[in-house]
């Protein structure tokens, strides 16, 4: 078999590979022949299309499951693209992250002993509904569920349909992600917004009025802050007020908010600095507690998604970061430390070591002060500073630092930021990660500086989908 780009084939799915890349092997002359599928699991047929091609392998996208693995349990709750595990019992959706997870950073690393290494998996405490945050997309090209079918000048809200950007299944009842209250009602505010005459977004022609609808919650208070995102067209003829009195009726005490958004940006995205947002009613922000500390959210607050389970995720942190003595005058460090979350725990932990928290982003610091003041915490300084510049800034700390907390985004560590953190001499790190092949490089350049990897733990905070949390702790010879 010759496979094309953009070619669509039916394919066996006989194995998982780290990340939620299911593999299936094609018979040719030379031998199996692998195709990589994303969100997809041993024991699937399913229809994919290929994205890329090279030599020994290609990598295609999932359009649908055509027959499902015996181990699945289709539930209640409707598939998303989101959420491609939804059916696979939770245990053995860990088992296959944790082999593949190992498996994976011991081959990028190069550290061989690292699954001997291997201290804990973590799962999330809640299975379902653990997420604070979802996003909605209106269209109007839907992908019918019962029919199969696209129907044009539809009005669809939900989520893409796999393998598109245009096309939306509208979500009809719970996902199993998100709030189950507010998804299973979701219906009543697509009829709603429906009956205004006014249209849902058209991607290919990028025009329309409803666009998004953001929601985040606060598990804390039980409620629900909303972001309704809309095009300036048509937006005279749309009365904002009687939707902020409709979403008040339809979930009694549980709004906290309302934002309307305007955006006229062609992108196909949610964020509100690509308009205009204004608050209907209500407060600004929600409020959540995590491991004891409270935090203000607003709509573009970057927050764990899953609070229960980072609680988990920054206990075990913590503890590799402690569990060595300190001695009078240390500094532990909170490199990439954003708002400050981590900073703060850390400094409650021990209220007699000195924490300092450093990121670029001068809001990011602004909000990680206030936040500090807000909790009472007096242990913990944060600075806006690149890090290779730092100890420039502040040579005051020059080889005082013994250890660092690391919390990169996705992409890890930049090389020459990497070698700036081993430059700062600390005798220990500890590196959470959303991705642990990125952090499997950034650990084999830490290996050749002189820092073993001494424990290495997981953390699902991503139940039903194919990410995982890793934390290491590393130490220098």
């Amino acid at each position: 078999m010759t496979l094309q780009r953009a070619q669509e084939i039916e394919l066996q799915i006989e194995d998982y590979a780290f990340g939620g890349r299911g593999i299936a092997r094609i018979q040719t002359e030379k031998g199996p022949f692998v195709v990589f599928v994303d969100n997809t699991f041993p024991g699937q047929r399913v229809l994919a299309k290929i994205e890329t091609k090279r030599k020994t392998f290609a990598e295609a996208k999932l359009l649908a499951v055509i027959q499902r693995a015996e181990i699945e349990t289709v539930s209640d709750f409707q598939e998303i693209s989101g959420g491609p595990y939804i059916h696979v019992p939770v245990a053995v959706q860990e088992r296959y992250k944790q082999e593949s997870t190992l498996s994976t950073f011991a081959r990028l690393s190069g550290i061989q002993n690292s699954p001997e290494k291997f201290d804990a998996f973590i799962s999330s405490p809640q299975h379902y509904h653990y997420r604070n945050k979802m996003e909605y997309s209106f269209s109007c090209i839907e992908h019918d569920l019962e029919t199969d079918r696209e129907l044009d000048d539809a009005f669809a809200l939900g989520f893409k349909r796999r393998g598109t950007w245009w096309k939306v299944e509208s979500l009809n009842k719970a996902s199993g992600l998100f709030d189950e209250n507010w998804e299973n009602k979701l219906k009543e505010v697509r009829s709603f917004l429906q009956k205004t005459g006014l249209p849902a977004w058209h991607p290919p022609q990028k025009k329309g009025f409803f666009r998004h609808i953001v929601v985040r919650k606060s598990f804390l208070n039980d409620q629900l802050l909303i972001n309704l995102v809309t095009s300036q067209d048509g937006l005279e003829q749309f009365d904002v007020n009687a939707f902020a009195a409709f979403l008040q009726e339809l979930h009694p005490g549980r709004i906290a908010g309302l934002w309307h958004t305007v955006n006229d940006n062609v992108a196909d995205r949610a964020k509100i600095e690509n308009g205009h947002s204004k608050l209907i009613f209500g407060q600004e922000v929600i409020e959540e507690a995590l491991a004891g500390l409270r935090f203000q959210i607003s709509m573009e607050s970057f927050f764990q998604t899953n609070p229960a389970c980072a609680e988990l995720l920054y206990a075990k942190a913590l503890d590799y970061l402690f569990e060595d003595p300190f001695e009078a005058g240390d500094i532990a460090m909170d490199l990439f430390c954003g708002t400050g979350t981590i900073g703060q725990l850390m400094a409650g932990r021990n209220s007699d070591v000195r924490i300092i928290g450093v990121d670029i982003v001068e809001k990011a610091i602004a909000d990680a002060k206030q936040n500090a003041a807000k909790n009472g915490i007096q242990n913990v300084e944060f600075y806006a500073s690149d890090v290779g510049k730092f100890l420039r800034e502040y040579p005051d700390f020059q080889g005082k630092i013994k250890r660092i907390m690391l919390d990169p985004p996705r992409a890890g560590i930049a090389p020459k930021t990497l070698q700036k953190v081993i430059a700062l001499g600390a005798d220990s790190i500890v590196y959470i990660s959303c991705n642990p092949s990125t952090q499997a490089r950034d650990a084999a350049t830490l290996a050749d500086a002189g820092y073993h990897l001494e424990k290495y733990a997981l953390v699902d905070q991503f139940p039903h989908t194919g990410h995982i949390e890793a934390i290491a702790k590393f130490k220098k010879a």
